[in-house]
């Protein structure tokens, strides 16, 4: 079976948040939001129970979404994407504001915003299924979203491993083979080909990770060189 299928079912990419009642927040990038009704509007988001905004969601029963769109800062995916709020506090240098449910929502890098209340659940074998009828909802500006078709194709993104869509690549021979000089981003998986360089970025296709500029950071959640590693 080919599990890469599933790259072609299309989704978006959001920033997940809710607020316990003590007052902490956390908030993650997450892809399985959808709308399932219309009258009254209601979405499904679904998060992994090892997730720490899924203890979250659990205690205030609301959470809110921010719609990311294209040109999203590479701190936030870096920030929201792959670290844990068990470690730090996501939202410390992020632009942010509170919803009006009391879940915060970023103000920077977005194009709408979502607030649910969350009336059922369905429980599976790793991830929470939560159904949430729509509060209120506000667009912010006309930029593109950002998918998870142009975060992987583009942006050379990966998947965290909390995420429903996260697959398991093989480093088999083949793999090594064709793996020669590429380097990995340890925080978000991103691959640098010294084959096609980084053009967002001036770097010509041919160039070396170690002829890099030593400022150079990850296109995708800005980590410095120093965190890549050789692909194996």
């Amino acid at each position: 079976m080919d599990t890469k299928a599933l790259f072609r079912i299309s989704y978006g990419l959001y920033v997940v948040s809710a607020k316990k009642k003590d007052g902490e927040q956390n908030g993650f990038v997450g892809n399985t939001v959808f709308q399932i009704t219309s009258k009254p509007p209601r979405l499904a988001i679904g998060v992994s129970r090892d997730n720490y905004t899924w203890e979250f969601i659990q205690d205030s029963k609301a959470v809110a979404i921010s719609v990311l769109n294209q040109d999203v800062p590479p701190d936030t995916i870096k920030t929201f994407g792959y670290n844990s709020g068990r470690d730090i506090d996501k939202f410390a240098d992020t632009p942010w504001r509170p919803a009006d449910n009391g879940a915060p929502v970023l103000t920077e890098g977005i194009n709408a915003t979502l607030e649910c209340s969350i009336s059922q659940s369905v429980e599976l074998e790793t991830h929470t299924i939560f159904i949430g009828e729509v509060t209120n909802a506000e667009i912010v500006s006309d930029s593109a979203p950002l998918t998870y078709d142009y975060y992987h194709k583009v942006m050379k993104g990966k998947a965290p491993k909390n995420a429903p869509t996260f697959v398991e690549e093989s480093t088999g021979k083949d793999d090594a083979v064709s793996a020669e000089g590429i380097m990995v981003c340890e925080v978000c998986g991103y691959e640098y080909d010294p084959a096609k360089g980084d053009p967002a970025k001036g770097i010509p296709p041919g160039t070396p990770f170690e002829d890099l500029p030593d400022d150079w950071e990850c296109p995708v959640c800005g980590s410095p060189k120093t965190v890549f590693h050789p692909k194996t």
